[in-house]
């Protein structure tokens, strides 16, 4: 399936001079954020890498006062893209107006998932022993560095590190004692979903760890995983991390949508180029950012089925 997908990509790269002369470039507004700030950087590295790869693609990003803006202006059909951060992004896909997921931008929650009879209850705790930090080339090891880091520990030299060929191993492995515990995070997430329903328990950063983080790393921010999020967790869990997304207007036609999940598949290492956190813009994060299918746009959705990365 995947490789019927490439050979459409292929052809569609041979053609696509030739449309982009013969047609107008189509226009799509991106609103980011005030200037100066990670959003507007991103916004430019986007456009520019998309637009590279599919010329027939005119994406125009717009300062704006930044996620809360953008949900109005979307949700208004002012703006045909919108960058968001966080519980804002969560928040405007289950109000039911019709907002979509694009694509993920960079997946950065912060949670380790143990069995519920684990005696370790801080994260000093874990030093020496097997942690499975994630699926290999994941954003979650990406953050697990940035969050350690902020610690004063390195994934490799003070645990025993594991990196799954598949996400969904490591909730049998923590439950089977061949790893102490699961590095993810984010409401809804597949392995943790696994993880809570036979019992599991969270580990986050305290208060003081949390201060270290994000001193030591202005990227990341204080957010809470809500109650609820996870069968049997009925408090919320304070950790540090962001999940940003590009989430896309109400009724962005189904084409629009497959074409750029296509050129943003395809972009993949020019947007790493442009700036290193794009490169967390994949769209196995884009199958994996929220738990329910259903709020992805229907053309991603589409192409992403093509990758086999969704039902």
């Amino acid at each position: 399936m995947a490789g019927s997908v490439s050979r459409r990509l292929t052809l569609w790269g041979g053609l696509s001079a030739g449309v982009a002369q013969a047609q107008a470039p189509l226009p799509l507004s991106l609103a980011t954020a005030t200037p100066g700030g990670g959003f507007p950087a991103y916004g430019e590295a986007f456009a520019g890498a998309v637009m590279a790869t599919d010329p027939g693609l005119s994406i125009q990003p717009r300062n704006t006062a930044g996620s809360l803006e953008n949900v109005r202006l979307l949700a208004e059909g002012s703006v045909d893209l919108g960058l968001v951060a966080g519980e804002t992004a969560a928040a405007a896909l289950a109000a039911g107006q019709g907002v979509t997921l694009l694509a993920a931008m960079y997946a950065q929650p912060g949670l380790f998932g143990l069995r519920g009879d684990s005696p370790i209850r801080r994260i000093e705790e874990l030093k020496g022993k097997p942690i499975a930090w994630g699926a290999r080339g994941s954003g979650f090891v990406v953050l697990a560095r940035q969050v350690m880091a902020g610690l004063g520990l390195d994934i490799e030299r003070d645990f025993q590190p594991v990196l799954l060929d598949r996400a969904g191993d490591g909730p049998a492995m923590v439950m089977d004692g061949r790893v102490a515990a699961l590095w993810g995070g984010g409401a809804g997430w597949p392995g943790f979903v696994t993880l809570a329903r036979q019992g599991g328990r969270f580990l986050a950063p305290d208060e003081a760890e949390r201060a270290r983080i994000v001193a030591a790393d202005p990227r990341l921010r204080p957010m809470s995983l809500p109650a609820g999020s996870y069968p049997g967790q009925d408090a919320s869990i304070a950790s540090v991390g962001t999940w940003s997304l590009v989430l896309a207007r109400p009724g962005l036609p189904e084409e629009v949508g497959y074409r750029l999940a296509a050129a943003i598949h395809a972009a993949h290492a020019e947007l790493g180029r442009r700036l290193p956190q794009a490169s967390e813009t994949t769209s196995a994060n884009t199958a994996a950012a929220i738990a329910d299918p259903a709020l992805i746009h229907p053309g991603v959705r589409r192409f992403l089925r093509g990758l086999g990365l969704v039902a």
